[in-house]
């Protein structure tokens, strides 16, 4: 195909394909494959593989940057697609989180501006991820990890979370969230009903909790602030983890389990 002057052209995924030994019509065919396995359908075709390898299309969104994971069994950073996908949410070592300098044309978290936000602006946010955050136990004077796996269901730019039954790294202790997503930048609350048996004796904890996207949609990562048994105001580090698409019986039952 011929490449309109000024664009880049993506060798690198050119050459992956290639070495897959695939026509760009197998490539989409395998995309729409990946994508349908994965409960995430997605209309990749023969026009749009042309438009990423020839420079027009250079930040693949993210339904389409798992499928191409999924197929050529690399990240998409050795992919050879544009900055914007590739910038990261990463602790600042100020106490906060912020996205990795460095990406051309990316900005801090805008709250609807800016190319990061373009990028993850449509990206779908349901299914089954790994949520973990870290707190300060007094009573016990350590840093601890709580892990849940949690279905969310989107509709629009609401998001609602709850975690799957066993499947708490403190058993008996339910997680629920309820988000809003604002470009890359996700806000809203958390609740978690301990359980009665364990430490905190079936104590309920709530609190606030805003997270930045990863413009690929694989992670989000900020801060949580909820008040302590002592009702002194607590924060600590909070991340979500995309694991799988589905919110299917197979899929909630496979993650039904205790986070590894």
């Amino acid at each position: 195909m011929t490449t309109a002057p000024g664009l880049a052209t993506n060798e690198i995924f050119r050459a992956v394909r290639r070495s897959l030994r695939m026509s760009q019509d197998d490539m989409a065919r395998a995309l729409r494959k990946a994508g349908d396995e994965a409960g995430e359908p997605n209309d990749a075709n023969k026009r749009l593989v042309q438009r990423w390898e020839g420079g027009t299309t250079r930040v693949p969104r993210p339904v389409y940057v798992r499928a191409l994971e999924k197929v050529t069994g690399l990240p998409i950073e050795s992919l050879g697609f544009a900055l914007p996908v590739l910038v990261r949410v990463r602790d600042d070592g100020a106490g906060g989180h912020d996205v990795a300098p460095g990406a051309e044309g990316v900005t801090a978290a805008s709250g609807g501006t800016g190319t990061a936000t373009q990028a993850a602006g449509q990206a779908h946010y349901g299914g089954v991820w790994l949520s973990r955050y870290e707190y300060y136990s007094s009573g016990r004077d350590r840093t601890l990890t709580a892990a849940h796996y949690v279905v969310l269901l989107q509709n629009g730019n609401r998001l609602t979370g709850q975690s799957l039954p066993g499947a708490s790294s403190n058993p008996g202790s339910p997680l629920s969230l309820d988000l809003t997503v604002d470009g890359n930048v996700v806000t809203g609350t958390w609740v978690e009903q301990t359980a009665t048996d364990g430490y905190y004796a079936g104590a309920r904890y709530h609190g606030a909790v805003q997270l930045l996207a990863e413009p690929t949609g694989r992670r989000m990562a900020g801060k949580w602030v909820g008040f302590g048994k002592d009702f002194d105001v607590n924060t600590g580090p909070w991340e979500l983890i995309f694991k799988d698409a589905s919110t299917s019986k197979e899929a909630v039952e496979r993650y039904s389990r205790v986070p590894d």
